[in-house]
This record gives structure tokens, C-alpha cells and sequence, in this order.
């Protein structure tokens, strides 16, 4: 690639840091972090010297996560913060844009499908072609609102070459500011990554960002390949708290980058109160493991995760002996619900019961549903 090495080992310099707790930790299955709970973890990211903290999700107006957004720009500034903006076409964008500005927005990151197998689940159609089109859409309708601007790869790491990187080029040439690999499911070796990574560092006028899943327990040593390649942003979590197997821990992340690399930019003093605040606000009790054998590491609480298995899973749930499993606190639709009661022999209006059990869970306190939970509060709902 012809990049010059620096005396820290990496071609491009120390990179940048992301934090996507508030974000990719908070839509894990069963977490749902309060306002509270995002602002003293937003305030201790900036602290620690994490640039940029990743919170909530739109997808058009009434967004559920509304309330960690403001709180989050309350305790840091909107310039500190960026929220994922989900992508399915061009008029779900410009409502899901509308959202995003109302809330005080800066920084958007686009979340766009790039496998073959996932852009058939999310957009109805694999095509190339129509991905690129999207995707120049999408930015150019962000760079004309004034956002800055990053645009994912989701299940980029399975994403091949020949259709990765002219979809990379296009989003730049429309105009995005930054580009993220989203290891989506576990995939790659630290050695395969860099091969990826340099491939689009290759790209006149990138700037990337990797997001590594911890299924394969990988994570940081494929974000640290990543940044040896060229990449200029790494995305982790504290705790490494998140969906299919966890993210990247930060603080392995950060010591790693000390250790390894001589990176002394980071206040690490905040790690540990970070990590307790972040697992006792995901209602995780004092420790949080990753990989494939713990029982989040198969935990749903979206529907097409739970039907669509094999576009989210790295290997499947049955290989190392663990289960398949719904965990919901209040993201209860009438899909997730149906899937629930499937094979059940429980027969309710789904539409009727979905209300009442969210009635239920916010007199309750939003406890932890899974099937078996979901099944007998449907029994109850026959009762009344």
C-alpha cells in the first residue's frame, strides 16, 4: 500500500475514538438505559477522551430514543454526540432527517446495508446498483441539511470486494465525510481485516472507522489491524456491552492502544466507574462477558433478528450448545409478539394484547420479558 510507518507502529498516526454505548449497547436485547444513566455516561466518555459519543437511533418522527439524545446533548453538546439514522428509502430518510434535526442533531451516521443477503432483507433488493443510488441519495440529502455525515457498511465485513469498495467510492463522491466498517457479525481475522481496511483506505478522500462484534472474541485486535491499515476512528463500547457477542471493549481498547502503541491521550482513571455505571444502568449486575456461549450472546429483542437468524449470526446458537432467545423490555411490536407465540397454542388478537402488555410493562417497571414471560402474560390476557 506504500504507507509509512509512524514511530507508534501505526501509518497514519493515533486514531480517533467513538463510543457506541448509547447507542449499539442501549439496543441490545433487554438494555434500555435511562436519561440519567446517559448523561453521567456521556460526561465520563468526554473525560476518559473519547471524541465523539454515539447515542440512540431515528427512523422517522416519535423516535423512542428522543430522551438519551437530549440528555446526552445536555451533558456534552450535540458537537460531541452522533446518532444513527436507519436507511430504507429515500422518503423514509428525509422523515427520518426531519427527526433528527428537531432533536438538535449534528452528527448523523448513516446505518445502510451492504451484503448481499442483508440489502435483501432491509432494502428488498441485493442489487448494487440501487444500494449506490440509495446511499448517494441519503448523503446527499444529509450534505444539503448541513449534517456531518458518516455512512455505515452494515455486514460490511461479509460484504466482498468487488461490491464493497465502488460503494465506498460513491458515498464519498457524494459527498460523505467519513465511512464505517461495521463487522456486523464476527468474520474476519486481524490479517483479513487489514486487507479489507486497506482496500478502502485505498479510496481518494477516506476517512474510515471500524466497528468490530466480540462474538469471535476479536475485536480489538481486528480494530487495532484496522488502524495499521489506514483506518482513522475505532468504535467500541465500555464494558464491551452489545449485541451478538459484545463490542469492542474500551477498556481493553485503550490500555491496548497505551500498552502497544505508547497512546497516553486517554484519562483511563474513568474506566472502571464507566464500567459500573454502564452495566448497572443495562441491568447486567457487575460483570459482562462476550462471546458465544453466554445468554445474550443469542438474545433478540428485534424480529427480524429472531426470524432472519442466519444474516446476524457468526455461527449458530445450537454449534456451542447455547439457545436461540427473545429479551424485551418496552420494544414490543405485534412481529416480536407473534414469533413469541408461535407453537405456543396461545391464541390472542395481537394487535389488542401488544397495547396491553405495554401498558402492563410501564405499571410494572418495565421488567425483562423473554418467550416464556411473553407466553403466560398472554394467558393472563385471555383471563381478563
Amino acid at each position: 500500500m506504500g504507507r509509512t510507518q509512524h514511530e507508534n507502529g501505526l501509518p497514519q498516526g493515533l486514531p480517533h475514538l467513538s463510543d457506541a454505548t448509547l447507542r449499539d449497547s442501549a439496543h441490545m436485547a433487554g438494555v434500555e438505559f435511562g436519561p440519567e444513566d446517559a448523561a453521567v455516561i456521556a460526561r465520563l466518555l468526554v473525560r476518559t477522551g473519547v471524541d465523539l459519543v454515539e447515542v440512540g437511533m431515528v427512523s422517522g418522527p416519535g423516535s423512542k430514543d428522543a430522551d438519551l439524545v437530549l440528555a446526552t446533548h445536555e451533558a456534552i453538546g450535540p458537537e460531541r454526540s452522533m446518532t444513527l439514522v436507519v436507511v430504507r428509502d429515500r422518503q423514509q430518510v428525509a422523515t427520518a432527517l426531519d427527526e433528527a434535526e428537531r432533536l438538535g442533531v449534528r452528527h448523523i451516521m448513516y446505518s445502510i446495508p451492504t451484503s448481499e443477503q442483508h440489502a435483501k432483507l432491509k432494502l428488498g433488493s441485493p442489487s448494487p446498483k440501487f444500494l449506490n443510488a440509495l446511499a448517494r441519495s441519503a448523503i446527499t440529502q444529509a450534505k444539503e441539511r448541513g449534517f456531518h455525515v458518516t455512512f455505515s457498511g452494515e455486514d460490511g465485513a461479509r460484504t466482498p470486494r468487488e461490491r464493497l469498495v465502488p460503494y465506498v467510492t460513491a458515498g464519498f463522491e457524494a459527498g460523505a465525510d467519513r465511512f464505517r466498517l461495521a463487522e456486523t457479525v464476527a468474520y474476519l481475522s486481524p490479517w483479513q481485516m487489514e486487507e479489507v481496511i486497506g482496500d478502502l483506505t485505498a479510496i481518494d478522500g477516506s476517512e474510515i472507522e471500524i466497528h468490530s462484534h466480540n462474538m469471535l472474541g476479536m475485536a480489538v485486535a481486528n480494530s487495532l489491524a484496522a488502524v495499521r491499515a489506514g483506518a482513522r476512528w475505532i468504535s467500541a463500547t465500555v464494558g464491551g456491552i452489545g449485541e451478538r457477542g459484545g463490542n469492542a471493549p474500551l477498556a481493553e481498547l485503550l490500555t491496548a492502544l497505551r500498552v502497544i502503541h505508547g497512546d497516553t491521550r486517554f484519562d483511563l482513571s474513568h474506566l472502571t466507574e464507566l464500567s459500573r455505571v454502564a452495566l448497572k444502568g443495562a441491568g447486567l449486575g457487575e460483570a459482562f462477558q462476550s462471546g458465544p456461549t453466554t445468554p445474550h450472546a443469542f438474545a433478540y429483542e428485534l424480529p427480524g433478528q429472531l426470524t432472519h437468524p442466519e444474516a446476524y449470526e457468526t455461527l449458530p446458537a445450537e454449534l456451542v450448545g447455547n439457545t436461540r432467545e427473545l429479551r424485551v423490555r418496552t420494544r414490543l411490536t405485534p412481529a416480536l409478539v407473534t414469533w413469541a407465540l408461535d407453537e405456543s397454542g396461545v391464541l390472542v388478537d395481537v394487535d389488542a394484547f401488544v397495547p396491553w402488555l405495554a401498558e402492563r410493562q410501564e405499571r410494572d417497571g418495565r421488567p425483562l420479558l423473554d418467550r416464556d414471560a411473553i407466553r403466560k402474560a398472554a394467558i393472563d390476557f385471555q383471563a381478563a
